[in-house]
């Protein structure tokens, strides 16, 4: 193995779901993979195979797409999980398997309850349980940050013998400081010596967690564990963009120390996530914030006009983001233009049908708004891809509302070849909205979140609407995107996009249960 190389295993599939509000649908997953794989990502932690039918059928369908990266499933140190997780990723060209075990002594007291010989012989038959699925174990020492040291090195010992060739050492609780962090991550990777890659996964309860991790670089760690946009559990995770920025940037600090990450598309991959997910990262957010490449200050304008480095210690187009690319697209841009755009926005394989959708969405736009920019056509191509599943179809909408009034809402869907119109009022042009669709579909959905943006500035400016949306008390929630100048016809779309979603995924775990069967 090439001891410069650092490895990139992201977990924005499985970590960064369990952000607050950023579920996943099967689809959207497999889209994020697909970009995971262009962005050079090394390892994709694609989810939790034995957490659910909806999260074992994420990960086999990615494993079935993705050729470049190797496909990962986490699973508890438990037989079940283990062969979820194998029989999942099986399909991959590379594939691997997570599993896991706390090694505190406040996690083996309180949780697990178990002895400290109990958890190595729960770890070692886990590890070689996995092996006979897969050749790539992986073994995480959870809550390695709070763990005794003496301790850890028994069970490293034991799980490299049985066959583990990674070894994770996470910050569960994200407690450690980078200096505590970097020496525990030293002792333990001179003690790994040759037989295993040391990994880290720290989280950012204290704002640490890329601190700690590029500190974990430096004191021998060859894996990273890292999502987009820094989403995880809690207060996140440790950003990939950080991590591998910092590493490219810092070559006084890193040396000969590289990334195969393909930095030109971090920030794609960036807005690809807070699209679905619809979290977008703080504007003064580092490396894809709003406000990451943004000089206010004249001191700094006058210093950024005579030479850029002056205040800039990136390029934005290090990242994707091209300040010469807002060749602005109007009402008379042709197809040809059109299809030039999106190729150079990153969007090289999108199938014709989406173009051609895409394109006329473009062109009614270009006949509401004076200047389509890059963001706008960015989110026209993505909200397209998302909504491909229209079991139903919105195709009009009509509202009223006043002060002293009630609110009312008339929608038609398509359904198959059937147009259905209905009307109903409510609490709200919202309400009477979703009151509506849920009478012309049958479905009566419990809206947990919902979420507005504007996605460039002006008045006649794209507003994308974000659903998350409950429709069966057994199922999680789902994620529906809407696109429309309008904000109350962007939200019937989101609406609808959830609905759609669901409906999708359960007709596609009924027919896996039925192979099965």
């Amino acid at each position: 193995m090439d001891k410069n190389r650092i490895i990139v295993l992201d977990t924005t599939l499985r970590d960064g779901e369990q952000s607050p509000g950023c579920s996943m649908n099967t689809d959207e997953k497999i889209k994020v993979a697909l970009q995971l794989e262009k962005l050079g990502v090394d390892v994709i932690e694609a989810g939790f195979a034995a957490a659910s039918p909806g999260d074992f059928d994420a990960v086999s369908r990615i494993a079935e797409v993705v050729k470049n990266s190797s496909i990962c499933s986490l699973s508890r140190a438990i037989e079940n999980d283990i062969k979820q997780s194998g029989l999942a990723v099986q399909k991959a060209a590379m594939h691997r398997i997570h599993t896991f075990i706390a090694t505190s002594p406040i996690h083996m007291k309180y949780k697990l309850k178990m002895s400290e010989a109990e958890v190595i012989k729960r770890a070692v038959h886990a590890v070689e349980y996995a092996r006979t699925f897969v050749d790539d174990v992986e073994f995480s020492l959870e809550d390695a940050g709070r763990s005794d040291i003496s301790f850890m090195k028994e069970v490293m010992d034991a799980v490299i013998a049985a066959g583990a060739s990674t070894i994770n050492l996470p910050d569960t609780v994200g407690y450690r400081l980078p200096t505590e962090l970097g020496a525990m991550v030293k002792e333990l990777s001179d003690f790994a010596g040759n037989r295993a890659i040391i990994s880290v996964h720290n989280h950012n309860d204290l704002g640490l967690a890329t601190a700690n991790t590029l500190s974990a670089v430096l004191n021998g760690a060859r894996q990273i564990e890292v999502t987009v946009n820094g989403l995880g559990e809690r207060a996140g995770n440790s950003a990939l963009e950080e991590a591998v920025m910092a590493i490219k940037t810092r070559k006084d600090a890193f040396g000969d120390l590289y990334t195969n990450i393909n930095t030109k598309e971090i920030y794609p991959s960036s807005r690809l996530v807070a699209t679905i997910t619809g979290v977008e990262p703080q504007q003064n957010k580092a490396i894809v914030g709003k406000n990451a490449f943004a000089h206010e200050s004249g001191i700094h304008q006058d210093g950024m006009l005579k030479n850029q480095e002056t205040y800039e210690i990136m390029k934005p187009e290090d990242i994707g983001v091209y300040k010469d690319s807002n060749l602005i697209l109007g009402k008379h841009s042709g197809r040809a233009a059109f299809r030039d755009k999106i190729e150079h926005l990153g969007f090289d394989k999108i199938s014709d049908e989406e173009l051609n959708t895409a394109f006329e969405k473009f062109k009614a736009l270009a006949d509401k708004k004076k200047d389509v920019t890059d963001d706008d056509i960015r989110m026209l191509v993505t909200d397209e891809s998302l909504n491909h599943d229209k079991t139903y179809e919105l195709v009009g909408l009509q509202i009223s509302d006043c002060s002293s009034g009630t609110p009312m809402a008339s929608v038609s869907i398509k359904y198959k070849d059937e147009v259905m119109i209905e009307a109903n009022i409510g609490n709200g042009t919202m309400d009477a909205i979703f009151k509506t669709i849920d009478r012309l579909t049958g479905y009566s959905g419990e809206l947990q979140s919902y979420n507005v943006t504007s996605v460039t500035e002006g008045k006649d400016a794209l507003a994308k609407v974000t659903t998350r949306v409950v429709f069966d008390k057994s199922s999680p929630s789902f994620v529906g995107h809407g696109l429309s100048i309008d904000t109350m016809l962007a939200t019937a779309k989101a609406y609808l996009g959830a609905l759609n979603s669901y409906l999708s995924q359960k007709e596609r775990l009924s027919k896996n249960n039925e192979h099965q069967i």
